[in-house]
Formats: structure tokens, C-alpha cells, sequence
């Protein structure tokens, strides 16, 4: 019987929470040409000589304050997820890479093509965007150019139905003056170079304001993350806390569809730092959704979209 495989690939996490770690992290995360575009020549002095002694001994805190018993919460939350996702097809093998640090994607793509004889990729990133899964598409291609890679799937009504249903119930068991959509923002230069993601992310928004009973005018799309002095897609998300505190809308949901497992920027950037500035400016209330992680629904939809695919191939 033919087995299939199926690898799950996340961003990564530094191996510990120490400055060493991150900073190995940082380097080859910032050293990705699909994350900064900027020429090589100009941009490593740069991230060896300023970003990275200043950068990592602060990330290796945040990382410290969110750190589990299993470690990197990004990465014990795809764990779980993967499990799940096994469970949920129980006649194929599932994996899990990342596509910084550890597993690496070429180590464990390797390995399930020992004992598989179709392996597919699925990027855990609902979007598409240069960023992130355009550096999954290179390193998986780079092993093996015919594996089929799942790009993305914000689109599906499957996975749109079940994040409006979690964000209708966290809204609805709360007191909320408004729900921010936050999504990780890029460079406005990616966009203009063609890059999907901005109009991807709206039209995830628009599908899910039909799916809401939230009226419009307390929904509210920002983008959050930003890194460098180089102009991000906008609204900012910690500029809007700001004006909403002073507007008096002192109760805020947050929910992050670019995150399906939750990690340093749902747990540290919106449930610390943001939360801080939040509280600081007048505001009350700061709630953070909880990523879709390890549900069971989750878990489902990703092993249906594997089947899809298996099923497309062998058609063609």
C-alpha cells in the first residue's frame, strides 16, 4: 500500500532561552534574504555589527518570560498540533520542520522520504508572503523540487468558519469595547514588488466580518511586528491601542490569524508589551485570543487539506 507523508513547517525558535540561542536564531532568521531584501553587502555588517549584539540578549528576556516546561512555546504548540494531525490520519506520517533552527525542513524531509513514497509540504502559515512561505518553497525545493507544498489556506471556508466560531465565542464570554484582526506585518516594499500577502489578509478580514454577529464599526484590521526604520503595511496595531484607550474604548480583543500555534508574538509582544502600553495610555482590558494550536477541529481541517492534495496528485 503506497504510504504518504506529510511535513508541517512552522517559523522556528532559538533552541534555549539565552542570548547565545537567539542570537544563532536571529542570524539565520535576519540573514534570510526573503525576510530583509536589502543588498548582502550592506545589510550582514549591519545585522553582525548593530542589530544582533543589541537585538539578542533583549529577545533572549521576552523569549525567558514565555518559555514552557517543553520549551519554545512555538515549538510545543506545533508538536501538539502535529500529534493531532497524526491521529487524524492515521495511515500516513507526520512530521513537523522549521524553517529556522530545529528540525530542520531538509532533515526531516529527508527522513519521511525514507519510508514514504509521497511526501507533501504544508506551511502552517495561513498567508502567503515572501517572507515566510516563500523561504519554505526554497528550502523544501532545494531538497526535492517535486514535492508538492500546500502554500497556503486562509481562503478555505473550513478554516475561516472556525476561527469566526472561536472568535465569536471568546468575544461573546467577554465585555468588549472592540476586536482588533491583527496579522504580522511586512514591508511596504514587498507589496509593491507583488507580493499577495496585504490583499490575502483583507479579504481573510472581510470573510470573517460575515461570519461575525460583531457589529463593523467594532471590528477593527491593524498589523503588528514591525521591524526596522523601512515603512510596514499600517495601521500598527500598538499606535491603535493607543487611540482607542483615548477614544475610551478601554477593552480590547485581540485575535492573530497570521499565528495558528501561539508563540513570542501572541504570548510576549500582545500579552506583555502591548498590554503594557495599552494599560499605560488608559485603557483596562487587553485579551488575547488564544491561537487555534493543537484543536481538534484544527487538526482535521489541516489532514483534509493533505488528502486534497494526495487526491489532486494522483489525478494528475
Amino acid at each position: 500500500m503506497k504510504k504518504n507523508g506529510l511535513l508541517l513547517v512552522n517559523l522556528g525558535s532559538p533552541d534555549e532561552p539565552t542570548t547565545p540561542a537567539v542570537k544563532q536564531y536571529l542570524t539565520e532568521f535576519l540573514g534570510d534574504q526573503n525576510v530583509v531584501t536589502l543588498p548582502r553587502w550592506f545589510w550582514r555588517p549591519l545585522l553582525k555589527g548593530i542589530i544582533l549584539p543589541t537585538r539578542a540578549w533583549r529577545s533572549a528576556t521576552f523569549y525567558r518570560d514565555i518559555w514552557e516546561r517543553d520549551g519554545s512555546p512555538l515549538i510545543a504548540n506545533t508538536a501538539r498540533l502535529t500529534k493531532r494531525v497524526q491521529d487524524a490520519l492515521p495511515n500516513w506520517r507526520v512530521a513537523m520542520a522549521m524553517t529556522y533552527r530545529k528540525p530542520a525542513i531538509s532533515t526531516s524531509l529527508h527522513q519521511l522520504q525514507q519510508t514514504c513514497d509521497q511526501v507533501y509540504v504544508l506551511s502552517l502559515f495561513p498567508h502567503f508572503t515572501q517572507s515566510t512561505t516563500q523561504s519554505i518553497i526554497d528550502q523544501v525545493h532545494a531538497v526535492d523540487p517535486t514535492v508538492p507544498i500546500i502554500d497556503r489556506f486562509a481562503d478555505q471556508p473550513a478554516f475561516l468558519n472556525l476561527l469566526a466560531q472561536h472568535i465569536q465565542a471568546f468575544w461573546d464570554d467577554g465585555n468588549f469595547d472592540q476586536l482588533m484582526i491583527s496579522y504580522h506585518g511586512i514591508p511596504v516594499s514587498m507589496v509593491k514588488a507583488g507580493d499577495p500577502y496585504q490583499s490575502e489578509t483583507e479579504r481573510t478580514t472581510v470573510e470573517l466580518k460575515k461570519r461575525l454577529t460583531i457589529p463593523n464599526h467594532q471590528i477593527k484590521m491593524v498589523y503588528q511586528s514591525k521591524f526596522g526604520p523601512m515603512p510596514w503595511l499600517k495601521p500598527y496595531l500598538k499606535n491603535e491601542l493607543l487611540r482607542q484607550a483615548q477614544l475610551g474604548n478601554r477593552r480590547i480583543m485581540i485575535v492573530s490569524p497570521s499565528f495558528v500555534t501561539d508563540c513570542l508574538e501572541t504570548l510576549e509582544e500582545n500579552g506583555v508589551q502591548n498590554y503594557q502600553a495599552f494599560r499605560a495610555s488608559g485603557g483596562q482590558e487587553l485579551t488575547m485570543m488564544p491561537a487555534l494550536n493543537d484543536d481538534p477541529e484544527f487538526a482535521t481541517l489541516i489532514a483534509n487539506l493533505a488528502k486534497e492534495a494526495a487526491n489532486e496528485q494522483e489525478k494528475s
